[in-house]
């Protein structure tokens, strides 16, 4: 099973660009997303922004993540967590 992640981005250099996942910004291609514009969000799979999300849907989907994960710790009684996810929506 493959997962993409709904990034955001916070500065572009050519065809890369810095986004930021829960807190955590990393460096990841944008050349699948030519019209992508700082301050959109991306959804994020293998290092590739894919395809360009509205925020609303950006939100909806950390949201259910989030979700995800604390059921997860719940099940498991891990401290499994999806930080910077809370109050997006």
């Amino acid at each position: 099973m493959c997962l993409a992640i709904p990034a955001l981005i916070r500065t572009i250099d050519g065809n890369s660009g810095l986004v930021e996942i829960g807190g955590i910004e990393r460096t990841v291609s944008l050349a699948l997303t030519p019209e992508a514009q700082v301050g959109d969000y991306v959804l994020l799979h293998t290092g590739f922004a894919i395809n360009v999300l509205d925020a609303e849907e950006a939100h909806e989907t950390l949201r259910l993540l989030s979700e995800l994960a604390e059921f997860i710790a719940e099940e498991t009684g891990t401290g499994l967590a999806v930080e910077g996810t809370q109050g997006t929506g």
